[in-house]
């Protein structure tokens, strides 16, 4: 049998189906058979070949998410007509605002059944995201004013961490009113650092989408 020439396409297509499935059913609701029924005529072994189970594909489905978010990221950090702190405050808006978080929150994964997706989120943030985009906004913060603190690095982690894993009620399972009082503590730690980041429309948005995760897990 002849070895598929497009593997870059199969993968694409793999996680389009994958993904579509994921935001109608949930990722807990969905089976491996049930994105083989979809691929219109790609075998199981054509999924493994690239995959090795459900929970990677939903890895390669995050990871496409993350390539976009990082996009918006850069583009704030590179911006020249901000202060640091205002450069903060506008990647809170962005992010918790984005339409895609709707997409996320639908699809609804359960982070503690899978530990591999929680560690590459914990990996991304402390690898990735903290020192390439927040540690140099807070070093710009802390040198334009709008900044004070003496532990940099340890302040982009903190947030990011507080932010990504603290606050989503994926990993902890929130409702409404707890994510409401996580989010209440945020600001008044952020307030304690000098930073007023956040809003009564983040805090709406924020709940909104617990309530979107919590009708679909």
């Amino acid at each position: 049998m002849a070895r598929n020439k497009h593997p870059e396409e199969t993968v694409n297509l793999i996680l389009d189906v994958a993904f579509r499935l994921f935001m109608e059913k949930g990722y807990e609701h969905t089976s491996i058979q049930d994105i083989i029924n979809q691929l219109g005529g790609l075998s199981k072994g054509a999924i493994y070949h690239h995959f090795k189970s459900k929970e990677d594909i939903l890895i390669a489905v995050t990871d496409r998410m993350t390539d976009a978010s990082n996009q918006m990221l850069a583009a704030i950090r590179d911006r020249k007509d901000l202060s640091g702190k205002e450069k903060l405050k506008t990647i809170f808006k962005e992010s918790i605002c984005r339409p895609v978080q709707n997409d996320i929150f639908t699809v609804a994964p359960g982070f503690w059944n899978n530990p591999r997706l929680l560690f590459s989120l914990l990996q991304d943030t402390i690898q990735n995201t903290a020192p390439d985009y927040i540690l140099p906004i807070i070093r710009q913060g802390i040198a334009d004013g709008s900044i004070q603190t003496d532990y940099p690095e340890q302040l982009s982690e903190l947030i990011l961490l507080a932010a990504n894993v603290w606050l989503n009620p994926m990993i902890f399972d929130s409702t409404v009113e707890e994510s409401c009082r996580k989010f209440m503590v945020f600001d008044q730690m952020l307030q304690g650092f000098g930073l007023d980041l956040l809003d009564q429309e983040m805090l709406d948005r924020l709940q909104e989408l617990t309530d979107i995760y919590q009708k679909n897990k």
